[in-house]
């Protein structure tokens, strides 16, 4: 069923033109519209469901600079800046809450990963503190396991998936931008080999600059205009508990079983590395691409066949702009959970804390994580397509970094000072022959 999202006001006219067309309504579209506003730049964002629909909603809610690819980690450092004073910005509640972030293990690989990366950290004035056993046991009371150590960020902390992409479009709202959902972007409306608008299902707009922030979405809209985009798409499950004892304010991770505290006073709960990948022609298509990053993540994966082959944004579907598009007949991703994961999930945590044994489940959802090669998103200009910018592929970190990914491609958009360095996050990588390397710590 779908993950819960509070609803957003709609803008049923849309405008003739703009200065710039936001396609997708999750948390980067919404954060670069917002961005771009704040520029004195006018915006149409065109969802084709409802703003958060998909995974914005759909995620852990946790807002981290702990364990990021070091080649994210400046992005990551801004966006808990910008999370810091939201809430304040906003006028809103985004459910953000600065509770830190504690991660516990059995295993002596995780220690020495966690080690290694808290080193290299600090060069980049990122800091948190390496736990021993005794310090991580005393960090998590009532814990029925002995941890042989940790790692805790204070730093980061946690905020509500259903309130904060809402919270960031109802703002962009305010500073003029027009939402217009349940309207699929059809393709791009090109004029002399660039970008000249959008064609929607409802009409069209005139812009000379698009920005992509589709998700799973994205390279199936690429493909249409010859862009190649490679990604890979994992299933992943989710769950919200009833209320529940509070083991922890912020968010905590144990061997197998995630978990955040919520507003509500239950937990968001997730099983880090595990999903299901439906075998796709996208996903074929890519899977050279792709190889080292299986290799890597393969332990925690299952597979099958599907309907992807026929269905959904990693077929190779064709379409007329005057026609019904994949787009219209797949308002929201909304794959089911895995009742495995989900007991699974219930298991792990009673046997780590037994005062949360027998938890309750109030609500249980899938979504689909859109990945790429190496781990980070693609912020960036298409060249070979004067106009079009793209925000996606954010590998299941983009709620966290959602916000600085917005104003990173709204400098790029409006030719401003960048807010970090965007050479990681350029799509020509993909294309030129850089060796992308291997994905870093998710």
């Amino acid at each position: 069923m779908p993950a819960p999202v509070q609803p957003v006001v709609n803008d049923e006219k849309l405008p003739g033109s703009v200065d710039v067309v936001v396609i997708g309504g999750g948390i980067a579209g919404c954060s670069a519209a917002h961005a771009l506003a704040k520029k004195g730049v006018s915006v149409a964002l065109i969802e084709k469901g409802v703003v958060a629909g998909e995974q914005t909603s759909r995620n852990w809610g946790w807002c981290r600079q702990q364990h990021r690819d070091l080649r994210e980690l400046p992005l990551a450092m801004k966006s808990l800046e910008i999370w810091g004073g939201l809430n304040e910005e906003l006028g809103l509640e985004t459910g953000f809450r600065r509770t830190g972030l504690l991660y516990v293990t059995t295993r002596k690989t995780d220690l020495a990963q966690w080690e290694a990366w808290t080193l290299r950290a600090r060069e980049r004035q990122m800091h948190s503190r390496v736990l021993s056993a005794a310090e991580a046991k005393a960090m998590t009371p009532g814990s029925a396991q002995d941890w042989i150590g940790g790692v805790h960020s204070p730093t980061d902390g946690r905020a509500e998936p259903s309130l904060a992409g809402p919270a960031i479009a109802e703002a962009a709202r305010r500073l003029g931008v027009t939402i217009h959902q349940n309207c699929a972007a059809r393709g791009l409306d090109l004029e002399a080999g660039r970008v000249a608008g959008v064609v929607t299902e409802k009409g069209r707009i005139r812009a000379r600059t698009v920005l992509c922030a589709g998700g799973a979405w994205s390279s199936l809209l690429c493909r249409r205009h010859g862009i190649r985009l490679p990604q890979a798409s994992v299933r992943a499950t989710s769950f919200a508990t009833r209320a529940a004892p509070e083991i922890t304010t912020g968010g905590l991770s144990m061997p197998d079983v995630t978990i955040r505290r919520r507003l509500d006073g239950g937990y968001s709960v997730g099983l880090g590395g595990r999903g299901y990948v439906e075998l796709s022609p996208q996903g074929l298509m890519y899977a050279r691409e792709f190889w080292p990053t299986f290799k890597q993540r393969r332990w925690g994966l299952t597979f099958g066949i599907g309907r992807s082959f026929l269905d959904g944004p990693e077929t190779f579907a064709s379409w007329s702009l005057a026609g019904v598009s994949p787009f219209e007949r797949h308002r929201t991703l909304d794959p089911a959970a895995d009742p495995a994961l989900v007991q699974l999930g219930l298991t792990r945590l009673g046997q780590h804390y037994p005062q949360l044994a027998n938890l309750q489940v109030a609500q249980s959802w899938g979504g689909l994580i859109d990945s790429t090669p190496d781990g980070i998103p693609v912020i960036s200009a298409v060249d070979a397509l004067p106009g079009l910018y793209l925000s996606t592929g954010f590998s299941g970190h983009g709620f966290g970094i959602g916000p600085a990914a917005g104003r990173l491609a709204a400098d790029l958009i409006a030719g401003d000072p960048p807010l970090v360095d965007p050479a990681p996050y350029r799509y020509t990588r993909f294309i030129d022959g850089t060796d992308l390397g291997a994905p870093g710590m998710m």
